[in-house]
């Protein structure tokens, strides 16, 4: 017999008179803003990656540039979390993104005129990698400011479905770029939608967060670990990705393409990687439709998917049994992420929640370099396949965990 309860906690579709969050001005100029601003940093990598190359065939050059965008990236999310609790988050971005328009359009003119400096170019970098780190806590927390609460899961499946449509389009329209006209052009797209971006979060009018008292910046990062420790299924969930980014990215990026050149080969390596994107795009698509009561514990379960191709490598699975693993692995993360976002802005108090989401960050961000350097050494004393399959078990393991607490198989959504 199906209980009440039972019922509740099935996916099921919404009614059709329920509206889209774009209806809402605040939104639609912040969905714009984020959608242009997110191509352009799509585009960024590889353009940057094959500009730095034209003028240095040195990769060691390249390799600066990279960790000069990416370090400060980790250095300042704590502050960056806390000026977005601290301020109104619609003028942290709107300078934010002014700021990457200033320092992406000066690289964009370097390129341009052939004055190639590194220590310029690395300055540069190092200044939008900081930029980018007050930019994601303020957009993590801004949703539930201009969208009602009926509206938040929806709005965070429709960013999630495009913010992965371009994370398979941006790539490909920045080598077009390349190619015909070069990078530095594409770096000069990059600057523009920066400005665009800008100009749509100006069309934002939100309040600052917090009174204005005497207190550092160093004391709201304590509250906000005081509030991230206090919330039982939040630190539960962030310690489950923590292991699963560190598996996950020493796995299947650094062992993955290891593997597939001695079995299935580059171009097939491909084609896995491609329908991994495609499970994510279309289960982002598929979670602006239905609702989950108990919607964190059912995407951390689906999360669990992430595990298949793991084992899949291990086992030197054909090409085909690869494409299927890795499509369900993306259809997990496609019910997992807006499933995380929506449940950390529905329950974490607005106050805090930039700095709840900054700890979030972190965790993940350090894991995923442990997971590259270490799984190199570790294939080697115990053999690629065998460590590929065993991730895969402690992969699922670490996704199950959270689950025993009830605080996340029951914790409810809207």
């Amino acid at each position: 017999m199906t209980t009440h309860d039972d019922q509740e906690s099935r996916p099921g579709l919404e009614s059709e008179t329920t509206t889209s969050p774009l209806q809402q001005p605040a939104f639609r100029w912040f969905y714009v803003g984020t959608t242009v601003s997110l191509m352009g940093s799509a585009m960024a990598p590889v353009a940057l990656a094959f500009s730095i190359l034209d003028f240095s065939e040195r990769a060691i050059d390249l390799g600066w540039v990279l960790a000069a965008r990416s370090t400060p990236l980790v250095v300042f999310l704590l502050i960056g979390g806390a000026v977005a609790d601290r301020f109104s988050r619609s003028a942290v971005l709107k300078m934010s993104n002014l700021g990457a328009a200033i320092t992406q359009g000066i690289v964009a003119f370097l390129l341009l005129s052939g004055t190639y400096n590194l220590a310029l170019i690395m300055t540069l970098e190092l200044l939008n990698g900081t930029l980018t780190a007050f930019t994601q806590p303020a957009m993590r927390g801004i949703v539930p400011q201009l969208v009602d609460k009926s509206h938040i899961r929806r709005a965070n499946s429709l960013l999630g479905s495009t913010k992965h449509a371009i994370t398979i389009l941006g790539p490909t329209a920045a080598g077009v770029i390349v190619v015909t006209i070069g990078g530095g052009w594409a770096i000069a797209a990059d600057a523009a939608t920066f400005l665009v971006a800008a100009f749509c979060m100006s069309r934002l009018s939100l309040p600052q967060q917090m009174a204005r008292k005497a207190r550092t910046v160093l004391t709201d990062i304590r509250e906000g670990w005081t509030e991230f420790r206090s919330i039982t299924w939040v630190w539960a969930v962030v310690a489950s990705l923590c292991a699963t980014n560190c598996l996950r990215t020493g796995i299947w990026s650094v062992l993955g393409p290891t593997i597939a050149k001695q079995t299935i080969g580059a171009a097939s390596w491909g084609i896995v990687l491609g329908a991994r994107a495609c499970g994510l795009l279309v289960m982002s698509m598929v979670m602006y439709r239905i609702v989950v009561k108990r919607l964190l514990g059912f995407g951390q379960l689906c999360l669990g998917l992430g595990s298949i191709p793991l084992i899949a490598l291990g086992l030197n699975a054909h090409v085909y049994g690869l494409a299927v693993a890795a499509f369900l692995a993306g259809i997990g993360s496609g019910v997992f992420a807006p499933a995380w976002e929506t449940s950390l802005q529905e329950h974490v108090p607005n106050k805090v929640l930039s700095r709840v989401a900054s700890y979030d960050d972190l965790f993940s961000y350090v894991a995923v370099p442990i997971g590259m350097l270490a799984a190199g050494p570790v294939a080697s004393a115990f053999g690629a396949s065998r460590v590929a399959f065993m991730g895969g078990i402690l992969f699922l393991a670490a996704t199950l965990l959270p689950l025993l607490s009830p605080s996340v198989r029951r914790l409810r959504h809207g």
